[in-house]
Order: structure tokens, then C-alpha cells, then sequence
């Protein structure tokens, strides 16, 4: 592992590689952005993500100019949950709660069957626990048209900011209101399709669907 580039120099403090906080992230963020160089130029795209152990899958379509430019060559994966707006007495020192990955690495393209079948499985029970089971599983034809890539996560870092705001000692008198305003994700009642038939209710996991890490959601 490449501790160099993904040593923090801004806020060392910040900075976990637990494996286990790593893990806990990756796994309840829904969309990461992968960095990468296509005909010479840096881009960044958001797509989909899932873990299964050591390994984050990434996919799409083979026309993607990620999936096309990544298998042999260097991408980074960020994702970022935000947890809060922290306000400080003085401008300067506002900030946010938040908790974030980056995983640098060589990125494999999956060409086993099995291993392709297991990371959709992954992918779609990333996003909806038990949805997998319900919904109507890839075709051979489906499975050729989608690209999936494979990362090691041997070299990612988290980090981390929580609490109160950090103002100055000669700010902490001012007549000026400072805390933090919490920010979570929360899920709507399900919009069913206008094509359902009306007798099919919505299952549990989306009556109940949930991104908070502590309260995952529930398949029942």
C-alpha cells in the first residue's frame, strides 16, 4: 500500500485508515466520482459504486470513456457524505461535518461470469438490501452490454471532520450564533410505476428505505 499518496496534509488529524471506517462509507454513500485521464485530459465522472470485502465495483456501458480509459491505467475514487453545516462565529472558520474516502489504484476489468453475476448481485443489494431476490436477474445479452471493473481498496484513506465549530479564542465573545446544522438523507413514500398493477405493494425495503449507517435498511 502507497501510504504516500494517501497521507493528508491538510488536517492530518482528519485522516483514518481503519479498514472497518473505510468500509462503513463506502457502503452507505450511493454515488462516488472516479478520476481519471481520457485522451489527455483529467476528468472526474459520478457513478455507482458497491464493496464486496477488499474490492469496490464500478460499471457501466463499454462506451463509457472511464470504463474504456481505466482497465491498466491509474484512477481515484472519492465519495463523501455529508453530515452537517458548521457555522462559526467567524467567517473564515465555517466548515462542514463530513466523511469521506479515496482509493487510488489499477482497476481490473471482471471478464469471469460468476465474479460479473456476484458484482451485479453486489451493485443492486448495495443500493436496495433484498432487492435482488424480487427483481428479474441479467440477461447473458444484459451482462455483455454492461462493463464492470474491479478495485483493490489496498490503497484508501478516510477523513473524517465532526463537533462543533473551531473559532478563534478572541471570536467566542461576539454576539454571533454558531453550532452546527444536521444534514441526513431521507427517503420519500415510494412513487409506484404508472404501469404497476395495483394489487403489487411496495416491499419493505422501500416502505422503509434508509442510508443511515447505524439504522440500515430493512428488507422485510
Amino acid at each position: 500500500m502507497d501510504k504516500e499518496r494517501t497521507r493528508l496534509r491538510r488536517h492530518p488529524e482528519r485522516g483514518h485508515d481503519d479498514r472497518d471506517l473505510i468500509h462503513a462509507i463506502l457502503d452507505e454513500a450511493l454515488v462516488c466520482h472516479v478520476g481519471f485521464v481520457a485522451d489527455g485530459y483529467p476528468t472526474v465522472i459520478p457513478t455507482l459504486h458497491a464493496r464486496a470485502g477488499d474490492t469496490l465495483y464500478l460499471h457501466g456501458s463499454p462506451a463509457s470513456r472511464m470504463l474504456q480509459a481505466a482497465p491498466g491505467g491509474e484512477i481515484c475514487v472519492t465519495v463523501t457524505l455529508l453530515d452537517g453545516v458548521v457555522m462559526a462565529r467567524s467567517a473564515f472558520n465555517h466548515s462542514m461535518n463530513y466523511r469521506s474516502v479515496v482509493v487510488f489504484g489499477r482497476p481490473r476489468l471482471v471478464t469471469d461470469a460468476e465474479e460479473k453475476e456476484a458484482a451485479f448481485k453486489t451493485l443492486v443489494e448495495h443500493v436496495a438490501p433484498g432487492r435482488w431476490d424480487d427483481a428479474r436477474h441479467p440477461t447473458r445479452s444484459e451482462m455483455t452490454a454492461t462493463t464492470v471493473l474491479a478495485l483493490s481498496l489496498d490503497e484508501a484513506s478516510a477523513k473524517v471532520r465532526s463537533g462543533p465549530p473551531k473559532d478563534d479564542e478572541a471570536d467566542l465573545g461576539l454576539d454571533v450564533w454558531a453550532g452546527v446544522v444536521p444534514l441526513r438523507t431521507v427517503a420519500g413514500e415510494p412513487q409506484p410505476d404508472p404501469g404497476l398493477a395495483p394489487e403489487i405493494e411496495p416491499p419493505g425495503y422501500a416502505r422503509n428505505y434508509r442510508r443511515d449507517a447505524a439504522t440500515p435498511n430493512d428488507p422485510a
